[in-house]
């Protein structure tokens, strides 16, 4: 495994909040964590769209010739890639279906999450996670806050997280360390348009919103 934190270990702690341990955008987490790893497949290379092929599923993506990740979940998510040419919105599901648990194991490993198990009435046991190791956060949260409240120019993976945050709707949930403003949200949109993986997650994301919410008003009206 890599010394560093992959993306999808990144911006899943930023989503994480430090006290109740819950996650922000819970009900469509999976594109955005499958997102998150297209993202870092594409800035390591080893996958990439074809902006003129375009489908039902959004652009096809397609995993490019050379070194192969070496980071099993980055191998696990390159492999369904390479196994055939599809659209985008197919693989966010593909491959972040089931990502929770398996990037909440990773920052656990890492110690930057912390696992509590307890049991309620004597009967009862649940299991809940918080974050444990708030510093790697701070430095997460400063980078993103020099990119979009001081318009420094980031680096590739911050400006990865920003898109990828503005992407899942998630970013005002950061307000106390990100304070938010029209500016704020003008600059992580633009990070979002920059990167294809990143507009995938966003359309798929509102789309669910939208089904969500004709779903409530037919409630509603019945």
């Amino acid at each position: 495994m890599r010394n560093e934190t992959l993306l999808v270990e990144d911006l899943m702690l930023l989503m994480t909040d430090d006290r109740s341990g819950a996650v922000a955008g819970a009900g469509t987490l999976y594109y955005t964590l499958g997102g998150a790893v297209l993202v870092e497949l594409g800035l390591d290379g080893q996958v990439a769209a074809d902006e003129n092929d375009t489908g039902l599923n959004g652009l096809r993506v397609r995993a490019v010739a050379g070194d192969l990740p070496t980071d099993p979940l980055l191998r696990t998510a390159h492999d369904t890639v390479a196994s055939r040419v599809r659209g985008v919105q197919t693989l966010l599901i593909e491959i972040g279906t089931g990502l929770h648990a398996t990037v909440t194991d990773r920052l656990v490993e890492r110690g930057l999450l912390l696992r509590r198990s307890r049991t309620v009435l004597g009967l009862f046991r649940t299991t809940s996670t918080r974050v444990a190791d708030t510093g790697h956060k701070r430095e997460l949260l400063a980078r993103l806050r020099a990119t979009l409240v001081d318009g420094a120019e980031p680096d590739s993976r911050t400006a990865a997280l920003a898109g990828l945050l503005a992407a899942s709707g998630t970013l005002p949930t950061l307000h106390r360390s990100i304070p938010w403003s029209g500016e704020v949200f003008l600059r992580a949109k633009q990070l979002e348009q920059d990167s294809w993986a990143a507009e995938a997650v966003n359309s798929a994301v509102m789309r669910t919103m939208a089904a969500v919410s004709a779903g409530t008003a037919a409630a509603v009206t019945s």
